[in-house]
């Protein structure tokens, strides 16, 4: 089975601190180990940033308003907005240190000008945020870029998408469909994991993946298991942190955990078929039901149905093939409940 794709979403769970960007980077980075079997596991495949054009963003008076709130990071909303905004510079720093540490690199551009970074380095992929999946202008623009595409559909059905997607596909393809719901956090009755198969059978061309915003780590497991490919989780150091992500995003242990499931779950997946697997053999020896003596048996016997049931451990005759031991005659002796072998029967 082809690897799930898990883009690790640090968005602005950096507060502005490049330390602390990194730090997420490294923990993104981390190999998992399956303490059960002691397998080192692949880490996450990519970390996700948000870049965005703060003349862009919001109305002037939406950017002037006080906001007063405990994850804020300025007296009025575009002060916390300019407070937890990267350079481009920055961001390309962040780009060649994940990059070190064999991490793909995403960015959301919220805005046709945030294309500016370019002049530093090209993501590998550029994301769509969900309220943007309408921005007609922004994806014209994004797409130009021929850079694959991640979408998500966290505000939009089957109309928005289409129309979306027949503005990328002027120029590509390369485009990644994300099942999302823009409830942060999202309550499990509005997940609707199913609609990934209904994503699956009608855009049958696209990748198609889930974007979570649920606590823990249920629904992007789930989602693996119905076909997802892509998997979009935010991730931070700690979840007490100040910002309105962090509670919503996994911390060091989640992001461990959540990565040694949907590894291990891929592994687990296999292959077409019914197949009994080597690993199997000792169990099957130890615990298997093999032809044994109900009673003592004397050298000469010849074995009768009545003088057989069925014991542990499975290396001898099966049931099945008790018309080979009926009517033999022993060579030996056999104590009772005592498993028949071909060395207690005449040749």
């Amino acid at each position: 089975m082809k690897s799930t794709y898990v883009v690790g979403e640090i968005g602005q769970n950096h507060n502005g601190s490049m330390v602390l960007a990194k730090e997420i980077i490294d923990r993104a980075a981390r190999p998992v180990v399956d303490q059960l079997f002691g397998n080192k596991l692949k880490p996450m495949d990519a970390v996700k940033f948000t870049k965005r054009d703060l003349d862009q963003e919001l109305s002037a008076s939406e950017m002037n308003r006080p906001y007063d709130s405990p994850n804020s990071f300025g007296k009025t909303y575009g002060e916390h907005r300019e407070a937890l905004e990267l350079s481009d510079e920055q961001h390309y720093e962040l780009y060649q240190y994940a990059k070190d540490k064999g991490l793909d690199f995403v960015e959301t551009l919220c805005a046709p000008k945030c294309v500016s970074l370019f002049k530093y380095f090209k993501p590998d992929k550029l994301k769509v945020a969900s309220r943007d999946l309408t921005n007609l202008p922004l994806l014209d623009v994004l797409a130009k870029t021929q850079i694959p595409l991640i979408i998500s559909t966290g505000m939009a059905g089957t109309k928005e998408l289409d129309q979306a997607l027949e503005v990328i596909s002027k120029y590509h393809d390369d485009v990644s469909i994300l099942h999302c719901v823009s409830q942060y956090p999202t309550e499990y009755k509005n997940v609707n994991l199913k609609t990934i198969i209904y994503l699956k059978e009608r855009y049958d061309k696209f990748s198609i993946g889930y974007s979570d915003h649920t606590i823990g780590i249920m629904a992007p497991i789930a989602a693996v298991s119905m076909g997802a490919e892509i998997i979009e989780k935010h991730i931070t150091l700690d979840r007490e942190m100040r910002g309105s992500d962090q509670q919503c995003s996994l911390g060091p242990e989640g992001i461990s955990r959540m990565m040694r499931d949907i590894r291990n779950l891929e592994k687990a997946f296999g292959k077409d078929g019914m197949f009994i697997e080597e690993d199997v053999e000792d169990a099957r020896v130890k615990l298997e039901r093999s032809i044994a003596t109900i009673r003592e048996l004397p050298e000469g016997h010849i074995i009768k149905s009545d003088d057989l049931h069925l014991l542990s451990p499975g290396n001898g005759f099966k049931w099945n093939q008790k018309n080979e031991i009926i009517g033999q005659k022993l060579v030996k002796n056999i104590d009772a409940n005592e498993v028949i072998y071909p060395s207690h029967l005449e040749e």
